[in-house]
């Protein structure tokens, strides 16, 4: 009987959209890039005077009046003052950074975006590239960010002025290339982030990920425990949650590194370096019962079967275990309990396949979708409890949940734009940022709600694929029962076999399961498992 794994796609590619740390979110009056040399004044800056309007746009912005300072360079922008071109490309720089001190942050990255779509012909192109690393701090991924700094080339950090933002440029413009597949420009540019740098972890993290997708173990294991010894060596210029995070991602990695070598031992010995606190706990408790399984230590794999269905992680999913648990049993001959397995699966898991359609169904519109799944995000889309969860699950995918975090920023904006001094609100500037606010938004929603139904569509695809799996074992198992001779046969496990040992320290004892779970004993799990099969 062929094995097969579904999550060997992200052992070769290794998920990539994980949990990274939430970005630290400015306050309106927060500063930004320092506001000195060339992020203020750089070579193809307005060498002449400019209009008393665009002279007092500026100081209004240098008092921080940032409400006055919007509608002079407004009237600048628009052509009322008659400033020339070169003033007006430092009046949308300088709205821009206005726009981000009020904490309006998408209207900043327009006028920011413009000055980066423009290129080198706009006198402030260069100094944008630092306030577009501040805007990534405070706006999800899926604001499009790292598309516009990856529009500048390298060699621009090597100005002083970027002396601020090198490494943390570094790091962005180097996810950027990754996500174009571009692995050589992204590893190079990982690595010069220096290890003094607060964004040195993650780089060497990507660093590792990058190597993977690369089909390089030896490397990637190289990043990914460098990521360890700065977790070893906490240094402070890291927030302590952050770092714990990085550390259990590169310690899964670093399993699943091993996992794809074969070296099994290696890859649970990492598996098992998370503790039971760690998010990431549960999928390495399923993916370690595989290396068992690969290993032929099969009490522990059903142990850590059993360990996924406790109630404690009913809101997380392991279809896959339970026609992995079914596997198990058929090369113990234990044809019985195989199909026991294939069955549980087909009770749970077909209907709730059925009801993940009829979720998808709803609603054509990608925007309309969004709104119903909001409604599920808030338990009041009418789903029974099963498939609200299940579905929950899926929603908590990570890059949609940065799609999702998008269209929060922009109800946020709106909604600050809505208790803004009355005043302000009538102007011309406010009523271009509420129109940019509103359509980015709508945009957001629909990507939002494609997203979502890709992603349920996707595990209807996978349960789907399960399902078949499923009947292939069962054909197989009632083929061995009828003794019709399997190509798998030399997959069966021998009475002969013997099984790795108990082994029991001064700090545990053997407990027999009585039908109920407690937390201490998750993930300590045996299973006494008899072969059936003839003697050879």
């Amino acid at each position: 009987m062929r094995r097969r794994l579904h999550v060997s796609a992200f052992f070769a590619a290794l998920l990539v959209a994980v949990t990274f740390a939430t970005p630290v979110h400015a306050g309106p009056n927060d500063k930004g890039p320092t506001d000195k040399g060339g992020l203020e004044f750089e070579e193809g800056g307005p060498s002449t005077p400019g209009s008393k309007t665009f002279d007092r746009a500026i100081d209004l912005y240098k008092k921080h009046d940032y409400y006055s300072a919007s509608i002079e360079l407004k009237k600048v922008l628009d052509g009322e003052t008659g400033d020339d071109d070169v003033h007006k490309q430092r009046a949308e720089f300088y709205m821009g950074k206005t726009l981000y001190q009020m904490g309006f942050y998408a209207g900043a990255l327009n006028y920011f975006e413009k000055i980066a779509d423009a290129g080198e012909s706009h006198g402030y192109y260069g100094a944008t590239l630092g306030w577009l690393a501040a805007l990534s701090r405070v706006l999800p991924e899926s604001s499009g960010i790292l598309e516009k700094i990856g529009k500048y080339d390298p060699s621009a950090l090597d100005q002083p002025i970027m002396d601020e933002v090198r490494d943390e440029l570094y790091f962005l413009l180097g996810r950027h290339f990754y996500n174009h597949a571009e692995f050589d420009k992204a590893i190079e540019l990982f690595d010069k982030v220096g290890d003094s740098s607060p964004f040195y972890a993650k780089a060497q993290f990507f660093e590792g990920v990058t190597y993977v997708r690369k089909y390089e173990g030896r490397p990637a294991g190289e990043a990914f425990k460098r990521v360890l010894q700065v977790a070893e060596d906490k240094p402070k210029q890291y927030d302590p949650a952050e770092l714990q995070r990085y550390k259990e991602l590169a310690i899964l990695q670093m399993a699943r590194v091993f996992y794809s070598t074969q070296d099994y031992d290696k890859s649970i010995r990492y598996y098992e370096k998370l503790e039971q606190s760690s998010p990431e706990w549960t999928n390495a408790l399923f993916e370690a019962s595989w290396a068992y399984f690969l290993k032929t230590n099969n009490p522990k794999a059903l142990g850590n079967i059993h360990t996924l269905n406790a109630p404690y992680f009913e809101n997380q999913f392991f279809p896959e275990s339970v026609l992995l648990k079914s596997v198990i049993y058929y090369r113990y001959c234990q044809y019985d309990r195989a199909l026991e397995a294939v069955a549980e699966y087909d009770q749970k898991f077909r209907p709730l396949r059925k009801n993940l359609q009829d979720v998808v169904g709803k609603y054509e519109d990608n925007a309309e979708f969004y709104d119903y799944v909001k409604k599920i995000m808030d338990n009041k889309a009418g789903l029974d409890d099963t498939t609200q969860r299940l579905v929950m699950s899926v929603l908590g995918d990570k890059s949609l949940s940065k799609t999702f975090t998008w269209v929060d920023e922009l109800d946020k904006e709106l909604k600050m734009l809505d208790k803004a001094d009355k005043a302000w609100q009538t102007t011309a500037i406010a009523g271009e940022v509420n129109t940019e606010l509103e359509v980015r938004k709508s945009l957001a929603q629909a990507d939002a709600g494609k997203l979502a139904k890709e992603r349920i569509n996707r595990l209807v695809g996978e349960l789907q694929e399960f399902g078949r799996d499923g009947i292939k074992i069962k054909i197989e198992v009632l083929n061995a029962k009828a003794g019709q001779i399997t190509k798998a046969k030399d997959e069966k496990i021998g009475q002969g076999h013997k099984e790795d040992p108990i082994i029991v320290d001064d700090e545990h004892f053997v407990w027999k399961f009585n039908g109920e779970y407690w937390k201490d004993e998750l993930g300590y799990y045996r299973f006494k498992v008899r072969s059936l099969c003839p003697k050879t």
